[in-house]
């Protein structure tokens, strides 16, 4: 099999369904109702995949700092990830969501960061799968054996500590992922305060794909232009997650070297809370 770059097509999975060496996995998951994405996969999903939840198994628990999504602890999501066939720098993982990448990429950028490349999103999520005439399960699949060992690449992530040190020097570009009207304080739907980092530029997550959910890959070279040149990238979001799709879009436009800023603004913002005392 030749190892795909980043994307699939639902043809290609389609085509590979049956490879033993393939771990799919279902990323679907909601904001509002946190519930709905285990429940929309319990319902039907491609055949073969296993779900991983954003809360339960993405991320790790609420504190007071470090943001709504802290990272997961990386023992705790290796065994999980070893529970579904995993096995490091061999299993080829296929994620997808429903959510123009929203939650898959959040999987794939941890995967990378825990030393794991063999990853590709599916491209138009699960309901271009099922546009496209695909079979469609209800069958939960049974427990697999693998071996994920997570090898850290701490360079690839910054806290709020790097960012306050380093977002104002020369060749430094920190990105804002959400919708123009959070980057620009107008509005803030889940955070205590609107706002966003001084001297952020804003990249909105959504522009990475069509509203079908497809990315717009002959586009991404052309959509960091501007910051091309940098030295150094940080890219944040609300919370860390759809900051993964800003991510995915850099590595298509052939930069490397992007960092997340992993609390995001609800990390941020935690801070000014307490400033504000």
């Amino acid at each position: 099999m030749t190892e795909p770059q980043l994307i699939v097509s639902p043809d290609w999975l389609a085509n590979h369904l049956e490879d033993s060496n393939i771990v799919i996995v279902d990323c679907r998951f909601s904001l509002a109702n946190p519930k709905l994405g285990q429940q929309q996969y319990q319902d039907s999903h491609i055949p073969g995949a296993f779900y991983l939840d954003l809360d339960q198994d993405l991320s790790s628990p609420i504190q007071k700092h470090g943001g709504r999504h802290p990272l997961p602890n990386p023992e705790k999501l290796a065994a999980k990830l070893s529970e579904i066939g995993i096995t490091s720098q061999q299993t080829l993982v296929v994620a997808y969501d429903d959510s123009r990448f929203a939650f898959a990429s959040r999987l794939w950028w941890l995967l990378r960061y825990y030393g794991h490349e063999k990853v590709v999103l599916l491209d138009g999520g699960f309901s271009q799968w099922k546009n496209s005439g695909y079979p469609i399960s209800s069958e939960i699949p049974s427990a697999q054996f693998g071996q994920f060992t997570p090898q850290i690449h701490p360079e690839m992530l910054v806290n709020i500590e790097t960012v306050k040190a380093r977002k104002d020097l020369p060749g430094v570009v920190v990105v804002d992922s959400r919708e123009p009207e959070c980057y620009l304080g107008k509005t803030e739907p889940i955070d205590p305060i609107a706002g966003c980092i001084p001297g952020a530029v804003n990249y909105p997550w959504q522009e990475v794909t069509e509203s079908t959910g497809f990315v717009k890959i002959n586009e991404q070279s052309q959509r960091w232009e501007k910051i091309k040149e940098a030295e150094e990238i940080i890219v944040y979001c609300g919370s860390g997650v759809t900051a993964c799709v800003n991510l995915l879009s850099l590595e298509l436009a052939g930069i490397h070297h992007a960092q997340l800023y992993g609390g995001s603004w609800s990390d941020w913002c935690s801070y000014l809370i307490e400033e504000q005392k």
